[in-house]
């Protein structure tokens, strides 16, 4: 057993600030559960004299990230600067080919490189640790990795972005339009400045990456992940669609059918009375479903300075422990290349919201392109005009294919009575 277990950070925003604090708070507690003291040796950020609320003093302070991977007096290097690229990747890289364990929160990183990565600790006999890169402070890369080890996961899915369901939850709650919840959040912090990542999927596609190829055993595939984001979802969606007896939600959805892997992020009609339905706010929720313990449910707090650095911090005292795993649950090598599925051959029930001139006719017609598509119909509303002649025709299908509906839909937008584009929702079931 070591003495002592020498860490660098990189990165001194929100987050690596919040792993300071805690290493400092229960410095005590944390040498009794990693079995040694876990010390801070240095440091990088890009503005030295920036006040971040903890006691630097004590830390040797660099200029360059890129230092901290050349050391010898360092076990592992937190990364939390952030990037697919650039630093992050540069760091990522040459601490792993020096011997140094890498822990980070950067799940942009390990979804383009996390397969390169993860050969390159292996090869050098360390390890990649990356608990904090999804649902913030919910265990669940641990969780996959080692509780569900005896299992053959058949799916992986949920509420994967704290932020996006806060969007929606506001909206569903006070009748704001997107645009106005969106400023609010970011005036909270719930999100950022430039919001394209939370808002239009990607970072759930991030996190969705890294949790199939956890469950499936797969190479991390982030270029055939297909993501839709929330902000062509209007109030109205959302009151419609409590109306129906449902509430919407950003969703993951990973599962294994017929020896393929079907991915997607799209924001879904989940019942209001489901589990799911019931997770708002900023919160996160993963269910794993396995051959033997069935369907597990995981809720947290997704991100944020707390629940985040906590997870760092469980990385490094797991290292510091001795503890070593492959990253994504089985050697680099004997990961696959996923075998995809077509996620037009699923079947599923939608939700449909057109907007239409309102006259005789239309939904005549609208009913005879589902026919022509095999499209069932299950339930119709239809919402009276508007100043500009205009209604709300939303329906919901019984089970079909996605691509005839797609197809479907695409040839109902062509009509010359449509006057905005509709809007496509799968409807879950869970």
């Amino acid at each position: 057993m070591v003495d002592s277990f020498r860490i660098g950070i990189a990165g001194l925003g929100t987050v690596g600030a919040g792993v300071i604090k805690i290493l400092q708070t229960h410095q005590t507690m944390i040498s009794g559960r990693a079995g040694c003291s876990v010390e801070i040796v240095a440091v990088s950020a890009r503005d030295k004299s920036k006040d971040r609320g903890v006691d630097l003093s004590r830390y040797e302070w660099l200029d360059k990230a890129a230092s901290l991977a050349g050391r010898d007096d360092l076990d592992a290097v937190v990364e939390l600067i952030g990037g697919e690229e650039g630093d992050a990747l540069e760091l990522a890289r040459n601490a792993l080919d020096n011997g140094i364990s890498f822990v980070t929160a950067n799940k942009a990183l390990l979804a383009h490189h996390g397969y390169d990565l993860a050969v390159l600790a292996e090869e050098n006999n360390v390890s990649l640790m990356y608990e904090a890169a999804v649902a913030g402070g919910i265990p669940i890369i641990k969780s996959l990795r080692e509780g569900f080890a005896a299992n053959e996961i058949e799916a992986v899915y949920g509420i994967l972005n704290g932020t996006c369901n806060y969007i929606l939850t506001e909206m569903r709650e006070t009748g704001r339009p997107f645009s106005d919840v969106l400023k609010e959040a970011q005036d909270k912090g719930y999100a950022e400045a430039d919001p394209e990542f939370d808002i239009e999927g990607i970072d759930s596609a991030h996190k969705l990456c890294l949790l199939s190829s956890l469950a499936f055993g797969v190479k991390p595939d982030f270029q055939t992940l297909k993501a839709q984001g929330i902000s062509h979802i209007t109030a109205a969606d959302i009151s419609y669609a409590q109306e129906l007896g449902y509430r919407i939600k950003l969703l993951g959805i990973s599962r294994q059918i017929d020896g393929t892997i079907i991915q997607m992020v799209e924001p879904c009609l989940v019942s209001e009375s489901s589990t799911m339905g019931a997770v708002e706010g900023v919160f996160n929720a993963v269910f794993v479903e396995g051959d033997f313990v069935g369907t597990e449910l995981q809720i947290g707090r997704g991100a944020g300075e707390g629940p985040t650095a906590s997870a760092i911090v469980a990385d490094i005292i797991d290292l510091a422990r001795g503890y070593k795993v492959p990253a994504f649950g089985i050697p680099a090598l004997m990961l696959a290349d996923a075998n995809k599925g077509d996620p037009g051959e699923m079947e599923s029930r939608f939700y449909i919201h057109l907007t239409v001139i309102d006259k005789p006719g239309v939904l005549a017609e609208i009913t005879a392109i589902m026919r022509d598509h095999d499209v069932s119909m299950e339930d119709v509303l239809q919402r009276g005009r508007d100043p500009e002649n205009s209604a709300s025709v939303v329906i919901t299908s019984h089970s079909t294919k996605q691509a005839e509906i797609h197809k479907a839909v695409a040839k109902i937008e062509s009509l010359d009575f449509v006057v905005k584009n509709p809007t496509l929702l799968r409807i879950e079931n869970f």
